[in-house]
């Protein structure tokens, strides 16, 4: 085992997921990488191994990388673990792996848990194809440029979000996507755990002020129509005024206008009040 950085994947809320070769490695490695040693010692406590730590999170990982590679290449074998889940997936772990590939360290993976595959799994919504688009940003800038990347997205797309930022969340993700199929799962393999399958408009209209807690793993469906080469956005827009005259809502005109067209509400919605 010398010489080896084993990536280990760690519960996400059962301890009874754990594996059994997960647990071996940890009791064979020299020392732990953690993400929060207290964390860790609770799970090390309930296996009943003692094990010497090193902190390893985002404001410590380039000072703890290179002292965490110089031990593996003087001889000794290392586990680098997360709080939750799989390490080196929207986790700073990552930059541990690069550096390893640097210096030619061999890495091995332990696999366990995971958040992402887990909640797609139980969404309900299609799984052939995905993708995992990590913690949305609180700028609201970053925040509206990512949504704009997925725009026409046709895959199943999963976020994972904090309890107090969910409101906000689930509001944008009607603006920026309209009426669309939406999966929350909250508190996976833990005693709240819930599968909320809903829509964007429900979740933003009745579930954002709900009070909704926990771990929360959002998966959206992705999008059905792309723009139609029959319409420009410009012809988008004069559909939603024309709708408008007849007597509807700016909102209401921009969101069928964009059903018919292919466009999505909030560029038409945009155009529309310039």
């Amino acid at each position: 085992m010398n010489n080896i950085l084993y990536v280990v994947g760690t519960p996400i809320g059962n301890l009874s997921d754990f594996s059994p070769r997960a647990a071996e490695t940890l009791g064979a490695v020299d020392f732990i990488a953690a993400e929060d040693t207290r964390v860790t010692l609770k799970l090390l406590n309930h296996l009943g191994i003692k094990k010497p730590m090193v902190s390893y999170f985002e404001h410590n990982k380039r000072e703890r990388g290179e002292i965490i590679c110089n031990r593996i290449l003087s001889g000794e074998s290392c586990a680098i673990v997360t709080d939750a889940g799989m390490p080196c997936i929207s986790d700073p772990g990552e930059d541990l792996i690069k550096l390893c590939e640097e210096k030619g360290i061999k890495t091995v993976v332990v696999p366990g848990p995971s958040a992402v595959v887990s909640a797609l799994a139980v969404s309900g919504l299609e799984t052939g194809r995905f993708c995992f688009e990590g913690f949305l940003s609180v700028n609201k800038k970053s925040r509206r440029e990512h949504f704009e990347s997925l725009k026409n997205e046709t895959r199943t797309m999963i976020f994972y979000e904090a309890p107090h930022k969910l409101p906000s969340t689930l509001r944008d993700l009607y603006d920026f996507f309209g009426d669309r199929k939406l999966t929350i799962v909250r508190e996976l393999t833990k005693i709240h755990e819930e599968v909320i399958r809903t829509t964007t408009r429900i979740a933003a209209e009745e579930l954002a002020d709900s009070g909704i807690k926990g771990e929360i793993v959002l998966v959206l469906e992705g999008s059905k129509t792309a723009p139609s080469d029959d319409y420009t956005l410009e012809e988008a827009v004069a559909l939603a005024k024309s709708l408008i005259d007849g007597g509807a809502k700016l909102g209401d005109a921009a969101k069928e206008a964009a059903a018919a067209t292919g466009f999505k509400k909030n560029d038409i919605y945009r155009e529309l009040i310039q």
